[in-house]
């Protein structure tokens, strides 16, 4: 595919990550037409929803081939890890129809937590110190665990939505992560990796990444708590902002020289070259920047905030990493600030209800990205634990929050709660 100014783009996924992606993909003057599988009530604005399982490759090749789709973006990180890529490149009637993220063996780098830190400590990435057991050795992680200081990181391997680290704050609470991960299968894999601990703030840095060219992207970085003040229990992301002040040009040009373009070069080296969206995310620590985990996809609410701020045609750009060709220009960035607010259910990231009437979302100044929403009956209402994001941009991020903060309190509904010191911290 060469870059068009007449393209069919489908898009799967149906969260605010997607929502985001279908509102930059319609500015394109380069598509005709958008679908998103399965979309939500917020891509429905943008283009056309069709109830089609991300999953379900079968169902995503007919529509294609009965649809003249001419790119497939894919959102969620499920259908990579499956091998949808594999499965486009492998069937002659859509093998030419270009699909945006890596293939089964590339998505391992978020497939697989062993894989990932076996691949770092191969290629000489700066990571946390770590061993990984199943089942047969639990009395060996047991063991190790008794080497390692509070807090205890524990990671189930495989996918888990978001949910399948914990940060234990006592042995106690250590073992019953190891029985939930090992012994009761509690995420379907029965293997986990411990790490040690290490300390500093996070970020995330995405990329665009062709093999071996590496396009970074703004940095972000998520609240993962589900309260103010980081309190309260681990979530999907309560909200995030972009930029971020407390990494410097060196910062940067260390974590992509030292980090993002030698995983490109070493998964080329490993003879499963990496296309797609490479997800960092990284710590700075007093000993340096370090990987606490890769995804193969954007992250979520990361791409809220990162894409508003994206000056470049992101048509153009997915068109330049499927057929290989290099860019002309670097990516262009405005130079305002955003911060998103997530809107969830209360209750979540436990058990939460469902079917709540929203109101007011268009009246929000800012941009809504739904994330779980549905319609029913003309209405707005909630179909998940996170809800929507609102996100604002200012020339500075505490105008931006400020703004956020402001125009998040004219969205009603009795069953939301949401943050109000996303990026706080940062502001000076």
């Amino acid at each position: 595919m060469k870059f068009s100014n007449s393209l069919n783009v489908l898009l799967l996924g149906s969260g605010g990550r997607e929502h985001a992606f279908a509102r930059k993909i319609a500015e394109s003057p380069s598509v005709a037409k958008l679908f998103i599988a399965p979309g939500n009530a917020g891509t429905a604005q943008c283009g056309t929803n069709v109830d089609i399982n991300p999953n379900n490759f079968g169902s995503v090749k007919q529509f294609v081939l009965s649809n003249n789709i001419n790119l497939v973006v894919v959102g969620p990180e499920e259908p990579l890890v499956r091998g949808i890529y594999d499965f486009f490149c492998e069937d002659s009637q859509i093998s030419n129809i270009p699909v945006i993220g890596p293939s089964a063996l590339g998505a391992r780098l978020e497939g697989s937590k062993e894989f990932a830190k076996d691949f770092m400590t191969r290629h000489g990435i700066p990571t946390a110190r770590y061993r990984s057991f199943t089942k047969k050795n639990v009395e060996e992680a047991y063991a190790f665990l008794e080497t390692l200081q509070a807090p205890y990181v524990l990671k189930a391997d495989g996918l888990a939505a978001g949910k399948g680290v914990v940060i234990a704050q006592t042995m106690e609470e250590a073992d019953a992560a190891l029985r939930d991960m090992l012994l009761d299968d509690k995420f379907g894999h029965g293997k986990v990796v411990v790490e040690d601990w290490l300390e500093g703030p996070e970020f995330s840095f995405m990329c665009f990444v062709d093999r071996r060219r590496v396009y970074p992207m703004a940095l972000a970085q998520d609240h993962k708590r589900a309260y103010d003040g980081d309190e309260g229990p681990n979530t999907g992301g309560m909200g995030a902002y972009s930029p971020l002040p407390f990494v410097t040009g060196e910062d940067e040009r260390y974590a992509l020289e030292r980090i993002m373009q030698p995983v490109a070069d070493a998964m080329c080296a490993e003879g499963c070259p990496f296309t797609g969206v490479l997800y960092g995310g990284l710590m700075k620590t007093r000993d340096g920047i370090k990987v606490i985990e890769f995804n193969a996809r954007f992250g979520d609410p990361e791409t809220e905030v990162v894409l508003p701020r994206l000056k470049s045609d992101i048509v153009e750009i997915f068109s330049a990493v499927a057929d290989g060709w290099e860019l002309e220009h670097p990516l262009e960035w405005h130079d305002f600030s955003t911060v998103g607010v997530v809107l969830a259910s209360k209750g979540y990231p436990g058990s939460y209800a469902k079917g709540a009437v929203i109101e007011g979302l268009d009246e929000v100044d800012g941009a809504v990205y739904h994330m779980g929403t549905a319609s029913k009956e003309g209405r707005i209402v909630t179909a998940g634990g996170r809800v929507a994001i609102v996100v604002c941009a200012a020339p500075t991020l505490g105008e931006a929050l400020e703004k956020c903060n402001r125009e998040v309190g004219k969205v009603r509904c009795d069953n939301l709660f949401h943050r109000t010191d996303i990026g706080r911290k940062a502001i000076k």
